[in-house]
């Protein structure tokens, strides 16, 4: 999924925030911009300060997808070697709108609206519509109630919150009524048809100096504070080298079509937004059934940044590093809403209470490849 480059030697790691990050967030973003230095063989120098002068390269690992061509360039970001993330030409490309058309040729579009993304993924993804307007997230939701429950996304919900679920159309016009207007011409929403007995598979690579790991894998949910179901963690599968080296594994039929469906939405992505480049790319597929037990496969969103699996493809990379002779991983993250105690062979990223989240504990592991 990402081009050639060569590594450099000598420079510094720094994180870089384009948004407020939450304690357990930003905790995590600066263990794993430390641990990418170590595998870089760089220094750490915590988050970029423009006033510094750095000696050598930088490397960036932000908390967001950069969005701009041209300003991640004078960050001196010129292609995937230079951050953990990926880097976009227009703001809502790195939202969840991304991945569904507008309801008709006259809806509002933000900049840079692509029409042939949306045409190229068709097939890939579950029936659904973007809006950035109330009238046309209406005429979006009524066209969806047609085949059933409609589930609606905040385009920068992450973790699984910012969606609610309606199944008629007094339910619809509720939570439209209930959302800004401003806001929803800024950032967008995501309806889609809902599924249930959804499981969610993740397929991703990262890419960072000379090495390259591509894995599949599912997320796990779990129950925070306010009783939500949210990510709490994913068990991922991991090789040295690209995709075609993970399909020589062993993976059931439904892995398979995952991640040939997730290679084909980044190549859409790619072609369509040019420009745009990644060290860090993942998928979100969701296969599961309608409410009238059919059953669908489709990308949900995409991510070019770093996110709840990070931890283990940096753990995956650490492995791959260290042993030259090793080449697939069983690598995995967990996120529990309590301090408490973690497996002997876990590496910790965040216990303590979160001011938002409350009590929070996060680790990975990594784990033998058995071939089942």
């Amino acid at each position: 999924m990402t081009s050639k480059g060569a590594a450099s030697s000598g420079g510094t790691v720094v994180t870089y925030s384009c948004r407020v990050c939450r304690d357990h967030e930003s905790v995590t973003l600066r263990e794993l911009a430390r641990r990418l230095a170590a595998i870089k063989g760089y220094d750490f120098a915590e988050e970029f300060d423009r006033a510094r002068r750095y000696s050598g390269r930088l490397y960036f690992v932000p908390n967001d997808t950069l969005v701009g061509i041209d300003a991640a360039r004078k960050l001196g970001i010129e292609n995937e070697q230079d951050l953990f993330g990926g880097v976009v030409p227009f703001g809502f490309a790195a939202t969840k709108t991304i991945t569904h058309p507008l309801p008709d040729p006259d809806s509002r579009s933000p900049e840079g609206w692509s029409r042939e993304f949306a045409s190229r993924v068709r097939d890939v993804v579950l029936p659904g519509y973007s809006a950035f307007a109330k009238r046309d997230a209406r005429i979006a939701g009524m066209r969806l109630l047609d085949l059933g429950r409609v589930r609606v996304k905040h385009s920068m919900g992450i973790g699984g919150l910012g969606q609610f679920v309606v199944d008629d159309e007094q339910a619809l016009e509720e939570q439209l009524e209930a959302l800004d207007d401003d806001a929803l011409s800024r950032e967008g929403l995501v309806l889609e048809q809902d599924l249930t007995e959804v499981v969610t598979h993740s397929v991703g690579q990262v890419r960072v100096d000379d090495m390259r790991a591509s894995y599949c894998g599912q997320q796990r949910l779990t129950t925070n504070h306010h009783g939500e179901q949210v990510y709490g963690g994913s068990d991922l599968l991991v090789t040295r080298g690209d995709f075609d080296q993970l399909m020589k594994l062993v993976l059931a039929p439904e892995v398979e079509m995952a991640i040939a469906k997730a290679r084909h939405y980044h190549d859409a992505a790619v072609t369509s937004f040019r420009g745009m480049f990644a060290s860090r790319c993942n998928y979100d597929i969701a296969q599961g059934v309608d409410n009238g037990g059919r059953s669908h496969s489709g990308v949900l969103e995409q991510s070019w940044r770093m996110g709840g699996a990070s931890a283990a493809e940096v753990a995956a990379l650490e492995a791959f590093r260290t042993n030259a002779s090793l080449d697939v991983v069983r690598a995995s993250t967990t996120e529990v809403y309590a301090t408490e105690s973690v497996p002997a062979d876990a590496v910790v990223y965040f216990r303590g209470v979160d001011e938002h989240a409350g009590a929070l504990t996060k680790y990975v592991r990594i784990e033998p490849y058995a071939n089942p």
